[in-house]
């Protein structure tokens, strides 16, 4: 769930070896090229030689492009399919474009590293039976924030909302589901809130905060956290633990409250000029060492048990990668609202950015 609002260079994109070209081919490996395929990911978000390695391995070359959220995906995947081959959609977008036809169904067959997922992650309510898209990585959005400006970690979306001493110092999501529904799940409702009353409740609350967050936007709340421009933001586990490794003067906090749990997904998209290789796709990123040195550069919680198997201690004991089971416990996943709902959703943005 990592965004690019514009076609930019990253540090950590930069020293992972990728360009940030909007479209990016991967390196063709010794011998004849057999096909190409055309990949749709966030940013900041694959190993630093998993392109090339796949080229290498298969004789396919990667075209790489970047979307900077699920509304984005979602919007370009509705008008038609212009070429994409995989796709990383989150769970509540699957659910979505599986109700609307939106996806390819995937031959079992031709993914045997299937076996290696562990067994929560070989299932899921949102693709019954796994029908549709394989686990990619998932995690937690909770806050991050810089030790010097905040001395003690933030225990509670109360400094995210309400901190009126972080005057123009705080970032937030600009997913309209993610932003109202967080903002609900600290008023006391769910994350997964339906009932208008309660959405307005969240506007009012999003509204008053306003003039704290210096940014409504896509969720490079890592980027402003690291250059100083903010000390807190609203953001995924596995950005803020990328920019911890380049600044140690930051932190990320799971709210007592809970956070927002997620899953992001590996699917084929109707209208796919490449299914085969799709699919070589998807199996190669679920091999061990792939999905692992994927995992050691970008810091997120895997769901491929055999790649654990090869992740440090450090990673592994890192509790900001894998949160304690209460506090886990307290995070609600994301469901698809419906159609009516989210236009709601949109609407509070809509309205919060006007205020």
């Amino acid at each position: 769930m990592r965004s690019l609002l514009s076609p930019k260079i990253t540090r950590r994109a930069f020293t992972g070896g990728l360009t940030a070209a909007v479209s990016l081919p991967a390196l063709v490996g010794c011998g004849d090229k057999k096909s190409q395929i055309r990949v749709y990911n966030w940013d900041t978000y694959i190993g630093p030689t998993t392109l090339e390695d796949f080229t290498k391995a298969t004789g396919t070359e990667v075209r790489y492009d970047l979307f900077a959220d699920n509304a984005e995906l979602f919007a370009k995947l509705r008008e038609g399919n212009p070429g994409y081959d995989v796709i990383v959609p989150s769970n509540d977008t699957v659910e979505r474009m599986i109700r609307a036809d939106m996806l390819v169904a995937l031959d079992r067959t031709k993914i045997p590293n299937f076996a290696n997922l562990e067994p929560a992650f070989q299932d899921a309510a949102f693709d019954k039976g796994r029908k549709y898209t394989m686990p990619y990585f998932w995690g937690t959005v909770g806050i991050g924030y810089r030790k010097s400006k905040v001395p003690t970690p933030p225990t509670s979306w109360a400094s995210i909302f309400d901190n009126p001493s972080m005057k123009g110092r705080i970032s937030v999501l600009g997913e309209p589901a993610q932003l109202v529904g967080i903002a609900a799940k600290y008023l006391g409702y769910s994350i997964n809130v339906r009932d208008p009353e309660q959405i307005a409740a969240a506007e009012k609350l999003l509204i008053k905060a306003k003039p704290t967050f210096l940014t409504i936007a896509g969720d490079d709340g890592q980027d402003r956290l690291l250059r100083g421009e903010v000390d807190l933001c609203m953001e995924h586990s596995g950005d803020i633990l990328q920019v911890m490794k380049e600044d140690p003067d930051l932190g990320f906090a799971l709210p007592k409250e809970g956070g927002l749990l997620w899953q992001d997904c590996l699917a084929i998209p109707k209208g796919a000029p490449n299914v085969a290789a799709a699919h070589d796709f998807i199996n190669f990123i679920l091999r061990p060492d792939v999905h692992a040195a994927i995992a050691a550069t970008i810091r997120y919680p895997l769901p491929n048990a055999a790649a654990k198997k090869l992740m440090s201690a450090d990673y592994l004991n890192d509790s900001a990668i894998y949160p304690p089971a209460d506090a886990l416990a307290k995070s609600e996943t994301q469901t698809y609202p419906g159609e009516a709902t989210q236009r709601l959703y949109d609407e509070t943005l809509t309205r919060l950015r006007a205020a």
